[in-house]
This record gives structure tokens, C-alpha cells and sequence, in this order.
């Protein structure tokens, strides 16, 4: 990898590891970012075998944040390879980039982190237009259904029990 590669994958994705960034275009419109895998190869998500025999590439096109006031237009191309055990369901299975994709994701990790800090905080029309302002493209229901992925709080003993005034005037114990 040279310096100037090194140094865009620095910048463009400080907390990923295993992106390679092969070209950076710049127009009056959108920011595209041509991004292949680094590593050599992956882990099956049914086994957990490891394989460096790639079967086939495409190219993905998460959506991601957007940067100095632009859009991002992030190409990513991922290997699909093929899982050698004859025990695994699985026959081939698609690298995955921790910290930037996840599978069946239309999303970059980033963009979803944004939005998930957003929903909790402005859901519905107001955080909408607020990732507007942020350059962000979302709709209300998006940020909505980013408040329901959060997971639950954990449930906590009660420190007192009320009584109920109407169950006690009905005689109810």
C-alpha cells in the first residue's frame, strides 16, 4: 500500500480495519469512494471456518454519512467465498467489514450509529428534518424504526409497591 492509499484509508475509515480505498472522485455533487477488502480472507458466519477461496466479487453501494457538506457515494467491493466443509449449510457466504457493513445492510455502520443517536433523541418529523440539516437522506419512519432496533432496558425490582385506592374501596385485597 502506498502513502497516499495509507493515508486516504486513514482519513476516510480512522476506526476500520481490513478497507482498502482504491480511488477517491470528487464532483460538484458527490464524493465516490471505490473500496475493495483488505484481508486475505473470511470467516463463514454458519461454521466459523475460515476460507480464502473466492468464488466471485460484486460491488455494494452502502449508504453512508456525508462528508463537507457532500454526498457519499461509497463503493465497496466484497468477495463472495466458498465454505469447504460439507457439514455447513452454507455453500458460499460474503465477507463481511466489521464496522462499516453488516449482512442484508444498505446502510454503512456510521451512517446508522448517526441515525440511531438521532432517533432516540428527535424521532419522527423533528429528527428528520434535523438529519436534513445534517445532510443526512432519512425519513421519520427510518429514524422510528431505529428507536425500536435499540434493545430494551433491563428490567429492575420495583423499590415500592403502590396500593390501589379503587381496588381497596372494592373490597378487592
Amino acid at each position: 500500500m502506498d502513502e497516499v492509499s495509507r493515508q486516504l484509508q486513514e482519513v476516510l475509515f480512522p476506526s476500520v480495519a481490513g478497507v482498502a480505498v482504491a480511488s477517491v472522485e470528487a464532483d460538484g455533487e458527490a464524493i465516490r469512494i471505490e473500496a475493495r477488502c483488505a484481508a486475505a480472507g473470511a470467516a463463514c458466519p454458519g461454521c466459523a471456518s475460515w476460507s480464502e477461496r473466492a468464488y466471485s466479487s460484486y460491488l455494494r453501494f452502502p449508504a453512508d454519512l456525508p462528508s463537507a457538506g457532500q454526498r457519499v457515494v461509497l463503493a465497496l467491493r466484497v468477495r463472495r467465498f466458498v465454505c469447504a466443509p460439507p457439514s455447513c449449510p452454507r455453500r458460499t457466504f460474503v465477507e463481511q467489514v466489521p464496522g462499516l457493513t453488516r449482512r442484508h445492510g444498505r446502510v454503512a455502520e456510521p451512517l446508522r450509529q448517526a441515525t440511531g443517536a438521532i432517533g432516540p433523541t428527535l424521532a419522527g418529523r423533528a429528527g428528520a428534518r434535523l438529519a436534513k440539516l445534517m445532510g443526512i437522506a432519512t425519513s421519520r419512519s427510518t429514524l422510528l424504526r431505529r428507536v425500536m432496533d435499540l434493545p430494551d432496558p433491563p428490567a429492575t425490582e420495583p423499590r415500592a409497591v403502590g396500593v390501589d385506592d379503587v381496588a381497596l374501596r372494592r373490597g378487592h385485597v
